[in-house]
C-alpha cells in the first residue's frame, strides 16, 4: 500500500510538471480562474489566520520541516543502500506533494496574464522616452528631497520606525484601488523575518512564503528601501509573482502613499533603476545626468551599496545562481535580471501621467 501510494505521487509530479508547461500558453485562463478567481480567497484565508500573530509563523513553519527533514533522513539514510528505489520514491513523493501546495497556495501566478496587460499599458519603449521619464524623476526626487526641509547634500534617514512603516505601507494601496481593482490589499500580514541576518547573507531584502501568506523583510535594511521593499512582498501576496512586476506595483504604492518620506522613497527608488539602465544603453547621457541629482539621494544609494559589499560571501553568489534557476524553472524567462525589466513599466506608466 505504501509503496502504491509512493508511486502514485511520483506519477503525479510528473504529470504536474506536464501540466504547468501547458499552462504557460494559457495566461488568461490562469488569471480568470486562478489569480483573481481562487487566490484572493487564499491569500486573504492566510493573513487572517496568521497576520495577528506578532512573530513569523512561516519561519517558524520551515525550522519545523528542515528539523523533520534531518531526522528522516537520520533514521533512513541507510535505505539508500538497502532499498534504494524505495527511498527515492518517499523524496519524490514528499517533494510531489510540496510542489503541488506551492503551487495551488500562490505559485500558479507565476503564469497568470502580464502586468501590462491587465492595467492597459505599453511594455515597450525608446532611449529618448526613457531619458524624458528619468528626467522628470530627477526633477521630482529633487524637489521632494527640497519640500521635506533637507539641504541637496543632505541624506534623508526616514523618520519612523520598522513597524510604522508597516502600518503605513498599505495606505498606496488604498490609494491605488480605485484606479487599478486589482491590486487591492486586505489584511495586513507583513513581518520582519527572523532570519533577517541570513537573508543579509544571501543578499536578498526580504521574501514571501506561499505556504503562510505572511511577507517577511529584512529588519537588517535601515535605508530608504525598507518601505518599498515592504511594498514589494505585499504586491506578491495579492499574487502578482513575477519579480519585476513586484517592484513597478511597490513603485506605485510607494508614490502613491500619503506620507512624503513613503514618496520620496518610491521616486528615488524608480530613478535609481532608470538612470541604472541609462547607464547601459548610453553612458555618455548618464554621465551628464548624474551631476544634475541631489548629492543627498545618491549618498542613499550608496549607503545601500555599502550595506550590501559589507556582507558579500560566497554563499551569496550560490543562493543566487539558485534563485536565477528557481524563476526561470516558474516561467521568469530572464531569471533574476527580469528585475531590471520593471523599468518598461515605469517608462510607460509615467508616459501618460504628469508628475
Amino acid at each position: 500500500m505504501r509503496k502504491r501510494t509512493q508511486i502514485i505521487l511520483t506519477l503525479l509530479l510528473l504529470l504536474q510538471i506536464v501540466g504547468l508547461y501547458f499552462l504557460r500558453s494559457a495566461p488568461t485562463f490562469v488569471e480568470k480562474y486562478y489569480s483573481t478567481g481562487i487566490y484572493p480567497y487564499l491569500a486573504k484565508t492566510a493573513r487572517y489566520l496568521f497576520g495577528w500573530v506578532p512573530f513569523s509563523v512561516g519561519d517558524v513553519f520551515y525550522v519545523l520541516i528542515a528539523l523533520l527533514a534531518i531526522r528522516w533522513l537520520y533514521r533512513n539514510v541507510r535505505r539508500l543502500w538497502f532499498e534504494p528505489l524505495s527511498f527515492l520514491l518517499d523524496i519524490t513523493a514528499a517533494v510531489s506533494v510540496v510542489y503541488f501546495m506551492f503551487h495551488v497556495l500562490w505559485g500558479l501566478n507565476y503564469y497568470r496574464q502580464p502586468l501590462h496587460e491587465s492595467i492597459g499599458i505599453d511594455y515597450t519603449y525608446t532611449t529618448e522616452e526613457l531619458i524624458t521619464t528619468t528626467k522628470r524623476l530627477i526633477a521630482k526626487s529633487n524637489a521632494l528631497h527640497r519640500a521635506l526641509g533637507y539641504a541637496d547634500s543632505t541624506k534623508i534617514d526616514l523618520p519612523y520606525t520598522q513597524s510604522e512603516i508597516f502600518e503605513k505601507a498599505d495606505d498606496g494601496y488604498q490609494a491605488l484601488e480605485a484606479t487599478f481593482p486589482k491590486l487591492a490589499y486586505s489584511p495586513n500580514s507583513i513581518k520582519k523575518s527572523g532570519w533577517s541576518l541570513g537573508l543579509t547573507y544571501m543578499g536578498y531584502s526580504g521574501y514571501y512564503n506561499p505556504f503562510s501568506g505572511e511577507a517577511q523583510v529584512n529588519n537588517l535594511i535601515k535605508t530608504y528601501k525598507f518601505p518599498v521593499v515592504s511594498c514589494h512582498e505585499m504586491a506578491h501576496q495579492i499574487g502578482y509573482a513575477a519579480e519585476n512586476e513586484a517592484n513597478f506595483i511597490a513603485t506605485l504604492a510607494t508614490i502613491n502613499n500619503s506620507d512624503p518620506y513613503i514618496q520620496y522613497a518610491g521616486y528615488i527608488f524608480a530613478l535609481r533603476y532608470c538612470v541604472n539602465e541609462i547607464a547601459r544603453r548610453d553612458i555618455e547621457t548618464y554621465e551628464a545626468l548624474l551631476p544634475t541629482i541631489n548629492f543627498g539621494i545618491l549618498e542613499s544609494y550608496r549607503e545601500m551599496r555599502e550595506f550590501w559589499t559589507s556582507y558579500e560571501n560566497p554563499f551569496e553568489v550560490f543562493s543566487k545562481h539558485f534563485y536565477n534557476y528557481f524563476l526561470k524553472a516558474n516561467n521568469q524567462s530572464k531569471g533574476i535580471m527580469s528585475y531590471s525589466y520593471m523599468v518598461a513599466l515605469v517608462v510607460n506608466y509615467f508616459e501618460e501621467r504628469p508628475f
